[in-house]
C-alpha cells in the first residue's frame, strides 16, 4: 500500500436523500404549535404515518416529549433527528428504521422530513428508496401541493420538489491547501450548491468532512437535481484526488511525521478530548489515503478495499465517540473529563486492532 488511494470511496463518505413534505389537512407545524388541539393532531399524524411505514419495515417511534435529553442527544449525534426537532417537543416525533438508515421526522419545520442514509456514494439508489417511502406515505395522507409551486413547505427554499441530495466528502487536501476556501466554495455556491459541516446547517467541518447538497428545489425536476449534484461531486472528488497527490509530493517527511504522530497518539493516549480526536482521526485517514500504511497481516482477497474498510471504521468510530454515544456505551452519564478518558481507552483498542504498520 505505498501508492495513493485513488478510489471514489476514499473521498465520498456517505449519501443522504431528504424530502420535505406537509399534509393538506393539518396546520403546518409552526401554526400547529399554537393550536388548542396540537397534541391530538400530532398524535394523529404519528398514527397515520406509522401505519403507512409499517407496510415497509419495522420502525421505532420516538416521541420527543417523552424522550430524555441523553437519548435525544444520541439521535442528534447520529443525524437521525435535528436540533430543530427538539424545539417542537410537545408535537414532534421521529420514526427510525431498525437498521437506522431511514429516519422520518414529524413536525419539525414541516410535517414530514423523510431521510435515507447510506454509506458511500449512490444518489440513484438513495433517491429510489426515499421515493418509495414517499409514495407509501402519500397513499394514506394527501400532501399539500400546488400546481405552480409544487410541494408546499414552511420555508420557501424547500418549495417545489422538496428534495435535498447530500453527499458527505472527506476533503483534507482541498481544505488544508486552501483550495476549498479560495476556489471551490465560491464555485459551488455560484452553481447553486451549498457546503455545510458534519452536523448540517450551521455546524463546523470537523475532521475535514464537508456536506455538499443542492440549494435549489423549485423550478427544477428531481432528475435534474440528481444529475446536477452528481456532476458536482465527481468534479470535487477528482480535484481532491489531484490535490492529495500534490500534497504527498510536496509534504515530504513533515507530512508523514504528522500522520505518524496521529497514529501514535491514538494508539497510546490516556486522555483524548473530542476535538483533538477529530483532528487525529482526520490525519490518520489522510495517511491511509496517501498510502503511508500497510496491513501487517495482508489478505489478498481484500487488498483492493483494505483502505476504504479502515476509513469507514474510523468514520463510525467518530460517531460512537461523541458524548452521548460514550455515555450509552458506558451505561451511565460521565463527566467531560471521564468521557475523555473513556474515549482514549476505547480508541486505543479500536485503532490498535486495525494493525496498521507505517511504511
Amino acid at each position: 500500500m505505498n501508492s495513493i488511494c485513488e478510489s471514489f470511496e476514499s473521498v465520498a463518505v456517505s449519501t443522504r436523500m431528504r424530502l420535505a413534505r406537509n399534509f393538506a389537512d393539518f396546520p403546518f407545524p409552526g401554526m400547529l404549535m399554537r393550536d388548542a388541539h396540537a397534541e391530538e393532531q400530532a398524535q394523529e399524524i404519528e398514527r397515520l404515518v406509522g401505519a403507512s411505514l409499517a407496510k415497509v419495515d419495522d420502525f421505532t417511534l420516538y416521541e420527543m416529549r417523552n424522550l430524555t435529553d441523553e437519548r435525544a442527544n444520541l439521535l442528534v449525534e447520529r443525524n437521525l433527528i435535528s436540533r430543530d426537532l427538539l424545539r417542537h417537543r410537545p408535537i414532534a416525533s421521529a420514526l427510525v428504521s431498525r437498521d437506522q438508515i431511514i429516519s422520518i421526522m414529524l413536525n419539525e419545520e414541516d410535517h414530514v422530513r423523510e431521510q435515507y442514509f447510506m454509506q458511500g456514494f449512490d444518489l440513484a439508489k438513495a433517491y429510489e428508496r426515499i421515493m418509495g417511502l414517499d409514495d407509501v406515505i402519500s397513499e394514506s395522507i394527501p400532501f399539500a401541493y400546488d400546481d405552480a409551486f409544487g410541494y408546499l413547505t414552511a420555508c420557501p427554499t424547500n418549495l417545489g420538489t422538496g428534495l435535498r441530495a447530500s453527499v458527505m466528502l472527506f476533503l483534507p487536501a482541498l481544505s488544508r491547501r486552501g483550495v476549498l476556501a479560495r476556489r471551490l466554495l465560491p464555485a459551488l455556491t455560484s452553481k447553486g450548491l451549498t457546503v455545510r459541516g458534519t452536523m448540517g446547517e450551521g455546524s463546523g467541518a470537523e475532521g475535514d468532512l464537508f456536506q455538499v447538497s443542492n440549494e435549489r428545489t423549485l423550478g427544477i425536476s428531481e432528475e435534474e437535481i440528481l444529475t446536477f449534484v452528481e456532476q458536482a461531486i465527481v468534479s470535487v472528488v477528482e480535484m481532491e484526488l489531484l490535490e492529495r497527490a500534490r500534497m504527498k509530493a510536496e509534504g515530504g517527511i513533515a507530512l508523514k511525521d504528522r500522520v505518524s504522530r496521529a497514529h501514535g497518539i491514538l494508539t497510546h493516549c490516556c486522555v483524548l478530548e473530542e476535538h483533538e480526536f477529530a483532528r487525529r482521526i482526520a490525519d490518520l485517514k489522510l495517511g491511509l489515503a496517501l498510502g503511508y500504511f500497510q496491513d501487517d497481516e495482508p489478505h489478498e482477497d481484500r487488498a483492493e478495499d483494505w483502505t476504504e474498510e479502515h476509513m469507514w471504521e474510523l468514520d463510525e468510530l467518530c460517531v460512537v465517540m461523541r458524548p452521548a454515544g460514550i455515555n450509552r456505551l458506558n451505561g451511565t452519564a460521565l463527566s467531560k473529563q471521564l468521557q475523555d478518558v473513556y474515549r482514549a481507552e476505547y480508541v486505543r483498542k479500536a485503532v490498535s486492532g486495525m494493525r496498521l504498520e507505517l511504511m
